[in-house]
């Protein structure tokens, strides 16, 4: 596994953290959409902080329809999402990085803004996250497409929901192409050739033999 400060850019990564302890750090709506509103946000070179963005979005004339349309103008971006997945314990990304230390820097504005969110929310004080993050360089096509596969299965093989479509919390819809234009957070048209239908059987495929394994792992190591 390649440490962070090696990445390279123009290449993809799958991006995983896990929070300390495996401690529940998304405990309901309102913590999940926050760690969704950071990986839109952090995305481009963004200098406000996100709690100041969400003021400034208070505090924006009438005539402004969104506030990210003034922070964001003309920021490059840092990455692009290619998929993403929010579990209680953990966030996987798959990123392609576009500038020099862009995911580096991504991650960190990411992971400390929702853990001063959190701490402040649950009156808690001290790290949420094992590490800083750990990464996998995607090497080719078969292993991305498997890849993005295993991460929204992530709820189904840990039976959180029965089909993937009943988890809000990952691009598994986007690649149903049931996200409207202005909510969708990944680009993946550039990278992936993605039809619906077929996508869709390739996952739902899968669901039981990702169950299976998941069981095998957990009886060997328990």
């Amino acid at each position: 596994m390649q440490r962070k400060d090696c990445l390279v850019k123009g290449e993809i990564y799958h991006i995983f953290n896990r929070s300390i302890a495996e401690y529940v750090i998304f405990n309901d709506e309102n913590e999940y959409e926050r760690m969704q509103q950071l990986v839109r946000y952090y995305k481009t070179e963004n200098y406000l902080r996100f709690s100041d963005f969400l003021e400034l979005q208070l505090v924006v004339q009438k005539g402004f329809t969104n506030a990210v349309n003034i922070v964001s103008k003309d920021n490059d971006p840092l990455v692009q999402i290619i998929a993403w997945c929010i579990m209680p314990t953990h966030i996987h990304l798959v990123l392609k990085q576009l500038t020099d230390q862009g995911i580096s820097n991504y991650l960190r504005k990411i992971l400390e803004s929702y853990s001063s969110y959190f701490n402040s929310k649950h009156k808690r004080k001290g790290p949420l996250w094992e590490s800083k993050f750990k990464n996998v360089l995607v090497k080719n096509d078969e292993q991305l497409h498997h890849l993005i596969r295993y991460l929204h299965l992530n709820p189904v093989t840990t039976y959180l929901v029965e089909c993937p479509e009943k988890w809000l919390y990952s691009s598994y819809c986007e690649y149903l192409g049931k996200v409207a234009d202005s909510q969708k957070m990944c680009q993946f048209d550039d990278i992936l050739e993605i039809k619906p239908t077929s996508y869709r059987k390739f996952v739902n495929d899968q669901i039981s033999y990702q169950r299976e394994l998941a069981q095998i792992k957990k009886l060997l190591f328990d």
